[in-house]
């Protein structure tokens, strides 16, 4: 993005707090409520498999990313392993889900900056937020590694910040210490409606862990591609022990029933004890949150936007780039569409913008399958290789079955499908032209 683009100078710890930053995200601090709300403890084990099931997924796109490290990473692999209409495909399907989901993500931080400034109307909030993040892509990579670094600090720290709390809370320390909820016994708790909240929170556990497929992104950027496993792996069973240990304490703290979806459930586990800093702590907390992973978001599609049309499968003057290697055209075009979705997300009916935004998460774990098969097709050589990738494949199938429970989910699957089909007629479209 930037002419310093060609220096490769990422270490390992450096992307895996990249990763921190690109992956928790609002889906964490308030997007969580639901699972918590519908498994009681059992989101527990959903975000555990959830954690397994992801690290599975990236030590596939890492291996893949040390063996050949490509700008295009997880796409430019599906072209390599089947041909052009995955890459296509893969990377339309991917660049379609950030951008559906951008509208949703820039309504949340508007949301969240009323909090503090009640009187002033949603648009200016979005167009503001927007503006801001364009503003930092256009600056380079060098400048969101770095922006994703600092928040990766700041957002775990907020999430041990939340494990202090809460252990002091638990312990008694804070208010009476009389409001502390013992988990029930695993038989009555664990498995609430025979299951089926377990399985709705597995898809939601699968959202929590979504932004891997950007540090697949950045990976090109690191000093040894090979290390690229190993920043995985670190933070993702940092990320997956914070997770766990977060919902533990809010369990603990507060029913499960009396989670609300609209509300921070950490903020809801601390409101009991009326600490007045605690809901400033936490709307900062979400708007560092949403604002990183929009950032992540959009540079993303940037970059996924550059590749495609350096391949063929985009019009070539989104692969152009000006004097400050910036790609114009292709920022060009990501500004239109976070227009658009700023539009689309004020205009339509709640309802339906569900819909869009749950189509959208659905399409990023598409994305996810496709790393799977990528690998399976072109480094996968030991019964182990074998064995994780089927694994991994039927864990996000599983997640994904579960949207027929919810009825919104269920909608947004359909919906989700619908993008599949329109994108799999325009690859089928671009391969009868090629051959003709």
């Amino acid at each position: 993005m930037s002419k310093c683009t060609n220096q490769t100078n990422l270490s390992w710890w450096q992307l895996s707090f990249i990763g921190v930053g690109c992956i928790i995200g609002t889906g964490y601090f308030l997007g969580s409520a639901i699972p918590i709300q519908k498994a009681g403890s059992s989101v527990l084990i959903a975000y555990l498999v959830a954690g397994i099931g992801t690290w599975m997924v990236f030590q596939a796109l890492a291996k893949l990313t040390a063996h050949h490290p490509e700008k295009g990473s997880f796409r430019t692999y599906a072209k390599q392993a089947y041909g052009s209409w995955a890459g296509f495909s893969n990377g339309w399907v991917y660049w379609s889900a950030e951008m559906l989901i951008m509208g949703s993500q820039l309504t949340a931080l508007a949301l969240f900056a009323q909090f503090w400034f009640p009187e002033i109307p949603l648009w200016i909030f979005t167009a503001g937020f927007a503006c801001l993040g364009l503003v930092i892509i256009l600056m380079g990579v060098r400048k969101v590694e770095q922006m994703e670094n600092v928040f990766g600090v700041m957002k775990a720290a907020a999430i041990v910040m939340f494990i202090i709390i809460a252990g002091a809370a638990m312990f008694g320390f804070l208010g009476d210490g009389s409001s502390g909820r013992v988990l029930q016994s695993p038989m009555n708790e664990v498995l609430p409606h025979e299951g089926k909240g377990l399985w709705l929170a597995l898809l939601f556990a699968f959202y929590g862990f979504g932004g891997i497929e950007v540090m697949g992104l950045m990976a090109k950027e690191l000093k040894d591609p090979k290390e690229a496993p190993k920043s995985g792996n670190i933070m993702l069973l940092i990320l997956t022990v914070l997770y766990i240990l977060s919902f533990y304490l809010v369990l603990k703290l507060v029913p499960a029933s009396r989670i609300d979806p609209n509300e921070s459930p950490f903020l809801t586990a601390l409101d009991q004890y009326s600490i007045p800093w605690v809901p400033h702590l936490f709307n900062a907390v979400l708007i560092i949150a949403g604002f990183s992973t929009m950032v992540a978001s959009l540079y993303a599609v940037t970059t996924m936007l550059v590749a495609l049309a350096e391949e063929g499968d985009a019009p070539r003057i989104f692969a152009k780039k000006g004097k400050m290697e910036v790609p114009l055209p292709a920022f060009g075009l990501t500004t239109l569409v976070v227009a658009l979705s700023i539009v689309v997300a004020m205009l339509l009916p709640d309802k339906l913008f569900e819909y869009i935004t749950t189509a959208a998460g659905l399409m990023l774990l598409y994305t996810w399958l496709f790393i799977l098969a990528s690998f399976h097709k072109l480094m996968s050589r030991t019964a182990w290789d074998l064995t994780r990738s089927i694994i991994a494949l039927l864990l996000i199938l599983f997640a994904i079955s579960g949207t027929l429970l919810d009825e919104v989910s269920r909608v947004g699957f359909f919906v989700s499908l619908g993008f599949i089909i329109l994108i799999a007629v325009a690859a089928f479209i671009k391969e009868k032209r090629v051959k003709a």
